[in-house]
């Protein structure tokens, strides 16, 4: 895990932003099924290192 709490947040809202737009990318198909379940868990990721700080 990152110590660093300035490095920590930059992380969390990385992965918040790259979890949104696999979202909003997601076609409408199985793989963007699979590209929403994947932005969902980097966005849950993300919240989860935030709410560390």
């Amino acid at each position: 895990m990152v110590k660093n709490r300035r490095s920590r947040r930059v992380l969390a809202l990385f992965m918040v932003v790259l979890g949104g737009v696999l979202i909003f990318l997601a076609p409408e198909m199985w793989f963007g099924l699979v590209l929403l379940v994947l932005g969902v868990g980097v966005e849950l990721v993300g919240i989860a290192l935030e709410r560390r700080v």
